[in-house]
């Protein structure tokens, strides 16, 4: 902080002495004697100085750049009263201290109180303009860094609403299945040991890979189909379902869990009609693009769209592929369809 301090004061230094340079170049043109030259800009360096600090460290900061337009043009215009009256005393000294009245020795430069003013006010005008570069750029970095900050509590609290998400979704999940492993336990079904393990193989993917951002969609898949292979022990003769899928490649990177609510939706909700539950499921890929087509028997009684399941993976699509989604719900007397067109990243 104390060597910041010193290098400000050097650097100022340096610069009013390069200042100084420049009045007594411009004031000794045509002219040959220095002492006078030297004095004369000697005399204007306290009133460049004032002002100067007056324009970059008052009136800048505390009027312009807050916007007080008003104030900043009432106190400039003091400020270059003062200044301008400090000019016209600086020729006058040039006349009568170091001419000593004689109009032919004065250099011809100073002579002029407007080539003086010019001087004095060009190295104000540079270093306020200087000031307010600086200022500019500080609020731009200062701007910059409250966005990041933006950026990142947004981020953190998608991160935490995702996570809430999540954890609704593992109960709603275990709460179906468990259901249906019960009740192969009450009739003591010799498939209770293959459906023990099948679960075993989702509950390995809830715990662990869902804490993933992405997971593979053929790993995803494999656990739809391991899913439905449950389902089909509970429904037993009941269930007629339909899964058809394409080629998918093992590049494609989908969010964990994204999937397997509509199918699971289509099971909770779906109705038997004539004996049996028809489901019918198509997913395809195309390139970075997937179609998920889900369409179970229904009732117009039987209220599909306000599970938890449903409305969890709606945030969850908005919050993860916004404006990359396209998601249909439709729903007649017999059947209930969703349609979801998701582009992967």
């Amino acid at each position: 902080m104390i060597l910041n301090k010193i290098g400000q004061v050097l650097l100022h230094c340096v610069f009013w002495c390069g200042v100084l340079l420049f009045y007594t170049y411009f004031f000794g043109f045509n002219s040959a004697d220095f002492n006078y030259v030297f004095s004369f800009s000697l005399f204007l360096m306290p009133i460049t100085i004032a002002t100067t600090y007056v324009s970059i460290y008052k009136l800048i900061p505390d009027y312009f750049v807050k916007k007080r337009y008003a104030l900043f043009g009432l106190y400039s215009l003091y400020t270059f009263i003062i200044s301008a009256y400090l000019i016209v005393v600086s020729v006058f000294y040039g006349l009568i201290y170091l001419s000593h009245f004689q109009l032919q020795n004065m250099a011809p430069i100073s002579k002029s109180l407007l080539l003086v003013a010019t001087a004095v006010y060009l190295v104000v005008i540079v270093v306020s303009a200087f000031k307010l570069l600086k200022l500019n750029v500080k609020h731009s970095e200062e701007t910059k860094k409250l966005e990041t900050k933006i950026l990142e509590t947004q981020l953190k609290f998608k991160e935490q609403e995702l996570n809430y998400l999540k954890m609704q979704i593992h109960p709603h999940f275990l709460f179906n299945t468990l259901n249906t492993l019960y009740g192969f336990a009450l009739k003591k079904a010799d498939e209770t040991p293959d459906m023990i393990l099948k679960l075993s193989n989702l509950l390995d993917y809830l715990l662990y890979q869902t804490d993933k951002p992405f997971v593979s969609l053929t790993e995803e898949i494999h656990h739809i189909q391991d899913y439905i292979a449950l389902e089909k022990m509970r429904f037993n003769n009941t269930l007629n379902i339909n899964f058809k899928t394409n080629t998918i490649s093992e590049e494609l990177k989908i969010a964990p869990m994204l999937l397997l609510p509509f199918i699971e939706n289509s099971f909770k909700h779906g109705v038997i009609k004539n004996g049996n539950l028809v489901i019918d499921i198509n997913l395809h890929c195309h390139k970075n693009q997937i179609n998920l087509h889900v369409k179970n028997t229904s009732s117009s009684s039987e209220t599909n769209t306000n599970g938890i399941g449903l409305e969890n993976i709606k945030k969850r699509l908005e919050l993860l592929y916004s404006n990359q989604y396209e998601l249909k719900i439709e729903q007649n007397e017999d059947f209930f369809k969703v349609n979801l067109k998701l582009k992967l990243n």
